[in-house]
């Protein structure tokens, strides 16, 4: 299955677990100064999409010599940097998107990643945002999820738009059989896992899963 490891432009938190994650066969690409994460990580990306305002022109230089196919669109556009990463994702049939350094102290683009991920252009696209010991993945109309933990990690369901249908979840403290939720409610807010593995199974809607590893095991 093709993954692509995408890093942003937000504040890198990578745990060491999940810096092991990141295979030789991945498809690396940083969204303009997500770059410098990469460099930081030693981590050389095939691909650099942005309107490059974050980078200088030595930095530009060293990507360039290390062969790095850098994509420059114009800084007056309609998608954000990190939309464009998606696409480019999307156009070389990745299936499965791990989405680093999402996050930041911008609220507005912090919840616009996360929501972009919930785009219909990405319905087959499995996305899973990173942040040391947390993860966000997406659940969708007829999917089920099983996420690997230890007792006493956290798990939320939080559903987007409409009501969230038809949930069933196991290995949780508190368990839903075909339930549903209501957009805008946090009753799915700090679930527990109750073994080391959980399963969610949704029937109608669109859900945030958000798992929180207390134990630090990512």
């Amino acid at each position: 299955m093709v993954r692509a490891i995408i890093f942003a432009n937000g504040e890198l938190n990578l745990s060491p677990a999940l810096r092991s994650e990141i295979r030789a066969d991945d498809l690396i690409i940083a969204v303009d100064g997500g770059s410098l994460h990469c460099r930081k990580l030693g981590i050389k990306p095939q691909v650099v999409i942005g309107d490059f305002d974050s980078l200088n022109s030595e930095d530009l230089a060293a990507l360039q010599a290390d062969g790095t196919h850098l994509i420059r669109h114009p800084s007056h556009k309609d998608e954000t940097d990190l939309e464009l990463a998606f696409e480019h994702a999307r156009k070389k049939g990745c299936q499965q998107i791990m989405l680093i350094a999402a996050l930041g102290a911008r609220w507005d683009m912090s919840i616009a990643n996360i929501l972009l991920a919930a785009h219909p252009s990405y319905k087959g696209i499995q996305v899973r945002m990173v942040d040391n010991h947390q993860e966000l993945l997406l659940l969708r109309s007829g999917e089920s999820l099983t996420v690997h933990g230890q007792p006493g990690d956290t798990l939320s369901l939080i559903p987007l738009k409409n009501r969230a249908q038809g949930i069933t979840t196991q290995g949780l403290e508190y368990t839903l059989a075909d339930e549903d939720l209501e957009f805008g409610s946090p009753r799915g807010v700090s679930n527990v896992f109750s073994s080391e593995r959980a399963t969610i199974s949704l029937r109608q809607g669109l859900l945030i899963c958000v798992v929180i590893y207390n134990g630090g095991n990512q």
